[in-house]
């Protein structure tokens, strides 16, 4: 009896670490599944959503044809809208109709794996991803190359930041962003070695000290998805000139963060206060 409760105790630890091991495996190689939720049926045509859009085709430099919406405005400054994880440009709609009230000519983007797109979504892919909708908008006889800004949402503010320091915009929007995608699932998953784990990063908190433009960032003071404090420690690592606006009550997939009033506010006002990207500017 007094060898057997060794060795039973050192049966239990193997298991229990063999079991642990599989579970992180499993976590490991399903990862991206609990990162990207992208929506899986059809979307409509973009006329039928919103007058005046059409259907476009952005073409990635790793051979993929993306499916796009583009509202196209005056000549002369655009935006190009990076969606969060969750799904597709029908749901931001609303808020490309807001910003082409404004003067601005949009550009929604569905990444690889979206909306119908071809492709799986990674930290790698969704940055050549953005970075082809830029070339793409830059392109257009009515879209002033040097005006176009970013309007980044959660982690598609992490690839708004990205971009910014490949493709400087005029001006930057970023809604509900974090620190790094390391720190969002440290907070949820406490009890991983999430830092280990995670193959996609976007270590926004490295890159937003490069940033050349002017910054707007936006964040519901009860946001339980992207805490509140990292949205504001990326912000306070951020140059000047910028601006930082806190929606009281609101969480991260409230409708005030998508168009709600106060913060179409904010951002108007912001861009009006942008000379480059000024809508009014002829």
């Amino acid at each position: 009896m007094e060898h057997g409760l060794p060795r039973r105790a050192i049966i239990i630890a193997v298991i229990v670490t063999l079991v642990g091991s599989g579970l992180l495996a499993l976590l490991w190689s399903q990862q991206r599944r609990l990162i990207y939720f992208p929506s899986t049926g059809p979307v409509p045509p973009a006329s039928t959503v919103l007058p005046g859009a059409r259907d476009v085709v952005i073409h990635t430099a790793d051979g993929l044809d993306l499916a796009a919406w583009f509202l196209p405005g005056g000549p002369g400054p655009a935006v190009l809208v990076l969606s969060g994880n969750g799904g597709d440009r029908e749901m931001r709609a609303p808020l490309a109709a807001a910003l082409h009230a404004m003067g601005l000519s949009v550009l929604l983007l569905d990444y690889r794996g979206y909306g119908g797109n071809p492709g799986q979504p990674t930290e790698v892919g969704l940055a050549a991803d953005a970075r082809a909708a830029h070339d793409w908008l830059a392109g257009q006889p009515q879209v002033d190359p040097k005006r176009i800004g970013y309007f980044g949402e959660s982690l598609g503010g992490a690839v708004a930041v990205g971009l910014a320091g490949e493709r400087p915009p005029a001006a930057l929007v970023l809604r509900s962003p974090f620190t790094s995608l390391a720190d969002v699932a440290g907070v949820h998953y406490p009890w991983l070695p999430v830092r280990r784990l995670l193959l996609d990063r976007y270590p926004s908190i490295d890159r937003i000290g490069a940033l050349s433009a002017p910054l707007l960032v936006i964040a519901g003071d009860t946001d339980d998805i992207v805490p509140p404090s990292l949205t504001r420690r990326l912000y306070d690592a951020a140059p000047e000139p910028k601006r930082f606006l806190s929606i009281p009550g609101a969480g991260h997939n409230d409708r005030a963060l998508l168009d709600g009033p106060r913060m179409l506010t904010a951002v108007e006002g912001f861009l009006q206060h942008t000379p480059v990207l000024n809508a009014t500017e002829r």
